[in-house]
């Protein structure tokens, strides 16, 4: 039986903690009378979307809004020679333990993570099969995280080759497709407000970057060693801007959501409040637009 809801074809792109945007985004159209009928994610999108797809945004939501209260640092398995810093297997583990074991297509509506083989330069879509492998793959980010095997092929982050993924939609019979760009250009004032220091010392970002300061051994740094993530964050940003806007002039949603750049840094996962009002806020705007035609 027809529930007289607009039925949406979802599509969450890549970037870092501003992809905790993508929840308040969610929110608001179940809160208008829209029923999400699919969804299609890259890196953070494919995180996001596929816990949404499963049923267990309450969980994930009230597990990250909480995320300051635990110390980030014990889900960061380091490893330095396999390709990223950071072997992804305690961050993994712990959202199964979280979520559950779950096939994707077990899950009660389609799903895709979109993942990169950058040896044959194409992008992977992954359909079946274990719902966090395709989310760990999916998350590849180069330098941060090892790449993932899956069916015998070495994967990384999605967002690398399509950060806005809509291709997958293409087949859905949904009223709508809503894409969430988290790679709109910066725009003035569109930071977040700072918030006090966290009681459990320096944030997740920090440490990192603090840890990749470290990595000089014997050599003493020089000045700006400390943001040699900051400028991977940077190129890689600026990267899949210029892909996203490709794509987006290609095949154009019918609602398009953008997140500034500049809202916070990629590892700001410690603002997770804030950047779910964001992103509610930002779908209100980007759906009245279009009621009122702009």
């Amino acid at each position: 039986m027809s529930d007289n809801k607009t039925t949406v074809s979802l599509v969450l792109g890549s970037g870092g903690a501003r992809g905790l945007a993508h929840i308040g985004v969610i929110r608001w159209l179940e809160d208008n009378d829209y029923r999400i009928a699919s969804v299609s994610g890259a890196s953070i999108g494919a995180l996001i979307g596929g816990i949404y797809a499963a049923g267990q945004l309450d969980t994930y939501e009230k597990w990250v809004r909480a995320i300051r209260k635990i110390d980030m640092v014990s889900l960061v398995d380091i490893s330095l020679f396999r390709g990223g810093l950071v072997k992804g297997e305690k961050i993994i583990s712990t959202l199964r333990d979280l979520i559950g074991d779950l096939k994707i297509e077990d899950l009660p509506m389609p799903f895709t993570a979109v993942a990169s083989d950058i040896v044959r330069e194409k992008e992977i879509w992954l359909t079946r099969g274990s719902l966090f492998d395709a989310i760990r793959a999916s998350i590849s980010m180069p330098l941060v995280f090892t790449p993932f095997r899956v069916n015998g092929t070495h994967l990384i982050d999605g967002g690398v080759l399509n950060p806005v993924p809509i291709a997958p939609t293409f087949d859905d019979q949904n009223d709508l497709t809503i894409a969430v760009n988290l790679g709109a250009p910066p725009q003035p004032g569109a930071e977040l407000p700072p918030e006090p220091p966290s009681p459990n010392g320096a944030p997740l970002h920090e440490k990192i970057l603090n840890f990749i300061a470290d990595l000089g051994s014997d050599d003493e740094p020089g000045d700006g060693d400390a943001d040699l993530l900051d400028v991977v964050n940077q190129s890689i940003d600026a990267m899949q801007g210029t892909i996203a806007r490709q794509k987006l002039a290609a095949y154009p949603p019918d609602v398009l959501i953008e997140i500034p750049r500049n809202v916070c840094g990629t590892f700001e996962y410690d603002r997770a409040s804030a950047l779910i009002t964001y992103g509610y806020e930002a779908a209100a705007r980007a759906l009245a637009a279009r009621k009122e035609g702009v």
